[in-house]
């Protein structure tokens, strides 16, 4: 919820997993949260820009967290240019 100012006011903001879209709760300790650095393409240095990422316990637990987070960034990529 945001007051008048659009100052973010909510206590707790739950995250969604990037990849299922599924809710992750609080008491998740699975999940995990990746920034992944933005790369200039002409000189191949960091932007000091990151792209954040969230995968839940389910995509970890299945062991198809790895093949997410590559397709995520991939699709970022694309997106971008």
């Amino acid at each position: 919820m945001q007051n008048e100012d659009g100052v973010n006011v909510d206590l707790y903001v739950p995250r969604k997993c990037s990849w299922t879209n599924r809710l992750i709760s609080a008491k998740e300790h699975a999940s995990v949260q990746v920034n992944v650095a933005n790369v200039d393409p002409v000189t191949g240095l960091a932007t000091g820009d990151s792209t954040t990422f969230c995968l839940g316990g389910y995509i970890r637990f299945k062991s198809e967290g790895d093949m997410a987070l590559t397709e995520l960034v991939r699709k970022s990529d694309e997106q971008t240019e």
